[in-house]
C-alpha cells in the first residue's frame, strides 16, 4: 500500500521541472514518499529521510536546517554526532537567492518550493565528489513534498484522535441529566482537550437580554452574568460567529470588567456558538488562555465540533430536566391528595406507624373490612417512601384469571401463548423500583401463591416463554379483607407466603368503630364532589349528621363515598336532611345476627360484640371502654364475667 500511495504522489509531481529534469533522482523518491506513506510524525520522517539521503548517495553527512529567530538549527541530521558548524554564510545565501548553492564540500538547497521557508536540505560531500546541484534540488524538492503528505497525515489523525475524544466525551454529557452539572462537566473536560486555562458555557436568557455563563469562579454563586451585547461572547451570540482572539489582539476585543469581576486576567480567547438540532441560538461556548501561546485553526475546529455535541446534551438535560420536574409535580399533588382523614384514636395510631413503615422497604400486609381504605393507606406508604417518584401499580389478584396469572405478574414473550402477539412486561417489571400493590391477596391460587413466594424470595422475574431472569426491586404492599390465618390453618393459604408477607401488620379499622369521623369524611367528601359538580357545598342538618352517625356502615368509607357523591349530584337546596339519606342502601340497617335466635340469645350476642368493640377501640384501655359505655370499671368486669367473656 506504502508503493500505492508514493507511485501515486511521484505521478503529481511528474509536472514539476526540478524532478523532470534529473531523472537519477527518481528512484530516491519513490524511497522518500514510501517512507512518508508509513509514518505520521513529521519528525520521524525527517529522520528517516536525513538517514535514506545519506545512504543512497554515500554522503558524510545530512542535514534538514532551519533558521530561527536568525541561528541555524539542525532539525534532522545523520549521522546524529556529526552535527559540525554550519556553514552561514553558504546557508543564507541559498536562503536570499531560493536557489541550490555549493561551495567548499557543503551544498544546500531550498526544502520547501515556497523561498520564503527558512527550511533547507544541507549535505556535506568531499570536494572530489561534490554533488550535482540539479540532483539536489530535486531530492529537496521531493522531501519537501513528502514532509507535506507527511504534515498532513499528522493533522488528519491528530483529527481523528480530537474527534474520538470529542464523542467519548459527548457520550459521557449525555449520561448527565442535570443542567448545572453538566456544564461543569463540559468546562472540565474541554479545558483538559484544547490545553486551555478556563472554560464557560454561557446559555442565552432572551427575555432578559442576558448571557448566563458557568462556571464562573471567582464568583459565589458560580454564575456569571453579562448583556447579550457584551464583549466577544455577546458578538458571538448576535452574529452567529466564531471568533479567535490571539495575545496580539486581545487588548482590543476582551472586555475587562469581566476580568475584573472573575479576578482573572485574559491573555487569548475561543469563543463558538452553541445552536440546537433547529439551529436555534442557545449561548456560546468559550476558552480561556491557551497553555503555551495562541489557539490554532485545529482548535477552532476542534471546539465548533464539541459545541455541536454540547448543545445536543444541553437541550436532551433541559427538556429531560423539564420533565422530571412536571413528573415531580404530578407526584406532589397525587401525594397530596392521598391522606387518611380522621381524627379518632384508632385513625391517629395508624397515621403514626404508616409514616413509620413507609420509609423502610419492608413488606406490608393491610388488612380490613372491604371500603375501609387499604388501597388508600397503601398509596399513602409509598407517596410517602423514598420510592415516591416511581411507579405505584395496583393488581387486583381476584381479577385476574388463573391461566393469565403469571403472565399478568411475570410477562411474556412473543408467542408464549396462542395470543401472546408482542411481548409484554409484567407488574412486577412495570413496578420495579417502586411499589406494588397486591389487593385479594387472599383469592389468589395456591399454584400463583407458589410462583409469587419465589419472586419474593429471590427478586427475579423470569417471562412466560423466556429463560431470561430480569431483577426486580418491587415494594410489595399486600391486602385482603380475609382472615389469612385462618385460611393457613385451613390450608387455603401457604404458611410460607403468608409469613413473607406478615412483616408489618396494618389493621384497617371499619367505620363503625370510628363514629367521630363519619361526619369529617363526609364534609370532605361532599365538598370534593361539590367542586366537581359546580355547585355551592350543602350543609348537614342536625338529623341528618345524626342520622350519619347511628348508621351501621357495611359498606365502610365506599360506602360513605358513594353516598356523598349521590347527594351532590342529585339533592336540592343549601341543606341535607335525614330524609335525603335515603338514598342508602338501607340494607345496612338489618341486623348482623342470625333472626332464628332467640331474644334472649340475640341480645348476649349484641353485648358481646357490642364490649368487644368498644376494647378494641380504646386499644384495650379498659377504664376509657367503660366509660365510653357509661359504665363503672368495675361494673364493666362483672357484666363480662356474666356474659363468660375473658377478662384479658
Amino acid at each position: 500500500m506504502h508503493q500505492r500511495l508514493a507511485n501515486l504522489r511521484m505521478t503529481q509531481l511528474a509536472a514539476n521541472d526540478r524532478i523532470r529534469n534529473c531523472p537519477d533522482a527518481i528512484p530516491l523518491a519513490v524511497e522518500l514518499f514510501s517512507l512518508a506513506a508509513g509514518t505520521t510524525s513529521v519528525d520521524e520522517f525527517l529522520r528517516l529521510a536525513v538517514k535514506s539521503i545519506r545512504e543512497h548517495q554515500k554522503l558524510p553527512s545530512v542535514q534538514i536546517v532551519s533558521n530561527r529567530q536568525g541561528a541555524w538549527t539542525s532539525l534532522a541530521s545523520f549521522p546524529e554526532q556529526n552535527r559540525d558548524a554550519l556553514p552561514s554564510k553558504l546557508l543564507a545565501e541559498v536562503l536570499d537567492s531560493g536557489n541550490a548553492v555549493q561551495d567548499s564540500g557543503w551544498a544546500a538547497a531550498p526544502f520547501f518550493q515556497r523561498t520564503n521557508d527558512s527550511r533547507l536540505l544541507l549535505v556535506q560531500a568531499s570536494p572530489a565528489n561534490d554533488r550535482r546541484l540539479d540532483w539536489l534540488d530535486a531530492t529537496a524538492a521531493t522531501a519537501a513534498e513528502a514532509t507535506n503528505l507527511v504534515t498532513r497525515q499528522q493533522t488528519n489523525v491528530a483529527r481523528i484522535r480530537r474527534l474520538e475524544a470529542i464523542l467519548g466525551i459527548a457520550a459521557q454529557w449525555n449520561q448527565n441529566l442535570e443542567t448545572i452539572p453538566l456544564l461543569e462537566q463540559m468546562a472540565e473536560t474541554s479545558t483538559r482537550l484544547f490545553s486551555a486555562e478556563r472554560a464557560s458555557i454561557f446559555l442565552w436568557d432572551r427575555p432578559n437580554h442576558q448571557l448566563v455563563g458557568r462556571p464562573a469562579l471567582g464568583i459565589e454563586s458560580g454564575e456569571l452574568r453579562i448583556p447579550d451585547n457584551a464583549g466577544v461572547v455577546g458578538d458571538v451570540v448576535q452574529h452567529d460567529l466564531v471568533r479567535r482572539v490571539d495575545q496580539q489582539a486581545v487588548h482590543d476585543d476582551v472586555n475587562r470588567q469581566v476580568d475584573q469581576q472573575l479576578g482573572f486576567q485574559t491573555r487569548t480567547l475561543l469563543c463558538v456558538p452553541l445552536k440546537g438540532r433547529n439551529g436555534k441560538m442557545l449561548g456560546a461556548f468559550e476558552l480561556i488562555n491557551k497553555v503555551g501561546g495562541n489557539f490554532s485553526a485545529a482548535d477552532e475546529e476542534g471546539l465548533v465540533e464539541l459545541a455541536s455535541h454540547a448543545a445536543i446534551a444541553l437541550e436532551n438535560s433541559q427538556q429531560i430536566q423539564q420533565l422530571v420536574e412536571s413528573r415531580k409535580q404530578v407526584v406532589e399533588e397525587v401525594a397530596s391528595s392521598v391522606r387518611l382523614i380522621g381524627d379518632s384514636k384508632a385513625m391517629q395510631t395508624l397515621r403514626q406507624t404508616v409514616e413509620r413503615v413507609a420509609k423502610t422497604d419492608l413488606s406490608l400486609l393491610v388488612l380490613g373490612e372491604n371500603g375501609t381504605g387499604k388501597e388508600v393507606v397503601s398509596r399513602m406508604i409509598h407517596y410517602l417512601s423514598p420510592r415516591r417518584n416511581e411507579p405505584f401499580v395496583a393488581v387486583n389478584c381476584a381479577a385476574i384469571a388463573e391461566t393469565l396469572l403469571e403472565s399478568e405478574l411475570f410477562g411474556h414473550e412473543k408467542g408464549a401463548f396462542t395470543d401472546a402477539h408482542e411481548a409484554r412486561a409484567g407488574k412486577f417489571e412495570l413496578a420495579s423500583g417502586g411499589t406494588l400493590f397486591l389487593d385479594e391477596i387472599g383469592d389468589l391460587s395456591l399454584s400463583g401463591q407458589a410462583k409469587l413466594l419465589r419472586v419474593l424470595e429471590e427478586k427475579v422475574v423470569v417471562r412466560v416463554g423466556g429463560s431470561l431472569p430480569i431483577a426486580t426491586d418491587a415494594r410489595v404492599v399486600a391486602a385482603t379483607n380475609q382472615d389469612l390465618a385462618k385460611m393457613v390453618r385451613e390450608r387455603r393459604f401457604r404458611e410460607d407466603l403468608f409469613f413473607r408477607l406478615n412483616v408489618v401488620t396494618l389493621d384497617m379499622p371499619p367505620l363503625r368503630e370510628r363514629v367521630d369521623d363519619i361526619i369529617q369524611l363526609a364534609e370532605h367528601f361532599l365538598d370534593e364532589f361539590c367542586r366537581k359538580a359546580r355547585r355551592p357545598v350543602p350543609a348537614l342538618s342536625k338529623e341528618a349528621v345524626s342520622r350519619l352517625r347511628q348508621h351501621h356502615w357495611p359498606g365502610n368509607v365506599r360506602e360513605l363515598r358513594n353516598l356523598m357523591e349521590r347527594l351532590a349530584y342529585l339533592s336540592a337546596g343549601d341543606s341535607i336532611e335525614s330524609s335525603d339519606l335515603a338514598f342508602t342502601n338501607r340494607t345496612s340497617d338489618e341486623p348482623t345476627y342470625s333472626l332464628d335466635l332467640t331474644l334472649a340469645d340475640a341480645t348476649r350476642d349484641f353485648q358481646v360484640e357490642y364490649i368487644r368493640k368498644q376494647i378494641e377501640r380504646t386499644g384495650g384501655n379498659m377504664s376509657e371502654a367503660a366509660e365510653n359505655m357509661g359504665l363503672h370499671r368495675s361494673n364493666l368486669y362483672r357484666k363480662m364475667r356474666q356474659l363468660d367473656m375473658p377478662a384479658d
